[in-house]
């Protein structure tokens, strides 16, 4: 799957059809604030070759997990202001709770060659969004003709919902936008095709979550390195006692199995060495700790490893530095607690300044890397962790797989 060949933004003629586009404007909030307008920006250029190419141009996306029917708290309104400062022409907003109700009708009638209009949440039409309804695949459809679908949204690629696969069925021709390309690209050759040595790093809390993605990994890369919540479960299961970390008792055997698999195929499966301990989860999660430095192999009972340690960190850094593909998916620690970040924060700094290609897996390492003011000093920092993760379990994303082949 490395490289793409699929249509593209590029390959279609656009001047003066209805082009709908699923982008990802799913961005932080509060109080009706966006707080992060990255991933707005990560789908203007897509947005600006099809406005300068003089295409009606009709933005879908979701926001969140409205789980009660539609919310004002879930609206799409403040991402088309926000959007309407970032581009040079004319955006409109479509507040439809059906979706493609009256008003989105009125507007897409109404549009001149190189306008915007944006729909409401998708996910306000809930199940007929999720469970990939044709009615309202046909709807969005319809709302512009059967003309064009351009995917975009690489962070909903992994799910086949009406608005990123059901409604190719009912379009004359499909193509996937720029930030789909870059991601496809780094990630796929990252995987496929990488420079060598290779090194995935992964953390974050739960072993269950990447249970394919280790198994995947370890015989894409050379090194495999284990950081955050999940190492434990891996210390369990070489038979040391981990205190009251998170352990994953089910999952114990199968880390025996990775551990086996990797000596077997002879990659290096680097897990911590030292830990930083506490008595209990900070609560609040940024609130102050009392840590001390432990062995790995020597973690007291009644303390919780929550950071990978300084030499463990130094190890991981080193690896990183020699390496000549890195992919980092999930932090090392509770890095949203000042006292326990100082692990992701020594990865992340390895990761900005190693010469290879780096690439961020999207979810909390993206948001660790951004905070940390690395973001600029890697290669690619993906827009989606879901899609990243499955991605890296080599399974085809949904929203790629339903677009034209060139």
């Amino acid at each position: 799957m490395a490289g793409l060949n699929k249509v593209t933004v590029e390959d279609i003629n656009v001047k003066g059809r209805k082009v709908l586009v699923r982008v990802d404007f799913n961005v932080p909030m509060k109080d009706g604030v966006i707080t992060n307008d990255n991933r707005i920006q990560a789908a203007l250029p897509t947005i600006n070759k099809l406005v300068e190419n003089g295409a009606k141009v009709v933005l879908c996306s979701h926001l969140g997990k409205p789980k009660n029917g539609p919310e004002a708290k879930f609206s799409l309104a403040p991402a088309a202001e926000r959007l309407g400062k970032l581009v040079n022409t004319k955006v409109t907003f479509a507040a439809d709770d059906t979706v493609v109700g009256e008003n989105a009708k009125k507007a897409v009638a109404a549009m001149n060659d190189g306008e915007i209009v944006v729909l409401e949440n998708t996910r306000f039409r809930g199940d007929e969004e999720t469970k990939n309804g044709e009615a309202f695949s046909k709807e969005l459809a319809d709302l512009i003709d059967g003309e064009v679908f351009v995917m975009d949204a690489f962070g909903s690629a992994h799910r086949a919902h009406a608005s990123t696969a059901g409604v190719t069925a009912f379009v004359k021709e499909t193509a996937v936008g720029y930030l789909m390309q870059k991601e496809i690209q780094y990630l796929g050759n990252a995987v496929e095709v990488p420079e060598r040595p290779f090194v995935a790093i992964l953390g974050g809390a739960k072993v269950a979550d990447k249970l394919n993605v280790i198994s995947n990994l370890l015989e894409k890369c050379d090194t495999l390195i284990i950081g955050g919540g999940m190492a434990y479960t891996f210390l369990k299961a070489q038979g040391y006692e981990v205190g009251t970390s998170l352990v994953d008792l089910e999952k114990v055997d199968y880390c025996k199995e990775m551990i086996a698999k990797a000596e077997q195929l002879g990659k290096k499966l680097l897990l911590p060495i030292d830990t930083v301990v506490c008595e209990a989860f900070p609560d609040p999660i940024d609130g102050p700790v009392t840590t001390e430095v432990v062995s790995s192999d020597a973690i007291p009972e009644g303390k919780q490893g929550l950071d990978i340690g300084p030499k463990t960190a130094a190890l991981f850094a080193e690896t990183v530095k020699a390496a000549k593909t890195v992919v980092w998916n999930g932090p090392m620690g509770v890095f949203e607690n000042p006292t326990l970040a100082a692990g992701t924060n020594e990865v992340a700094k390895a990761l900005a300044e190693a010469e290879g290609t780096t690439i961020i897996g999207g979810g909390d390492s993206a948001a660790a890397i951004k905070q940390l003011g690395y973001a600029d000093k890697v290669s690619h920092v993906s827009t989606g962790g879901g899609a990243s993760l499955e991605f890296l379990e080599g399974n085809g994303l949904p929203g790629v797989d339903i677009i034209n082949e060139k």
